[in-house]
């Protein structure tokens, strides 16, 4: 059974940091191209970041140069460390492979009060 859990969300001011994991279980993300999507409140999902089999990580234009993704093919765990954060930047945010997507974890909510 797949199965993805986000986690480290919260409330932080601008400019500040956190870092995201996404625990998966079910499949081996080794193989997969894993993404960071967020929801902000009467939006639709967004893919933020994605991260290759390979390793090659490719960033949206409005996070390019804050935030990072990282995983642990060992840990089948991603990651994503978020500097200089943003109010825009509040949304949930999920993990899930890119191409043909498991069912959606609960999510992490992110907080960046002004």
């Amino acid at each position: 059974q797949v199965q993805l859990v986000e986690s480290g969300g919260g409330l932080v001011q601008a400019g500040g940091s956190l870092r995201l994991s996404c625990a998966a279980s079910g499949f081996s993300i080794s193989s997969k191209t894993m993404g960071w999507y967020r929801q902000a409140p009467g939006m639709q999902r967004e893919l933020v970041t994605r991260i290759l089999s390979s390793g090659l990580t490719i960033y949206g234009d409005s996070v390019k140069g804050r935030f990072t993704i990282s995983r642990d093919n060992g840990k089948n765990t991603v990651f994503l460390q978020m500097d200089s954060l943003k109010p825009e930047d509040t949304a949930v945010y999920y993990c899930n492979t890119v191409f043909r997507p498991f069912d959606w974890g609960q999510g992490t909510q992110v907080t960046v009060s002004s």
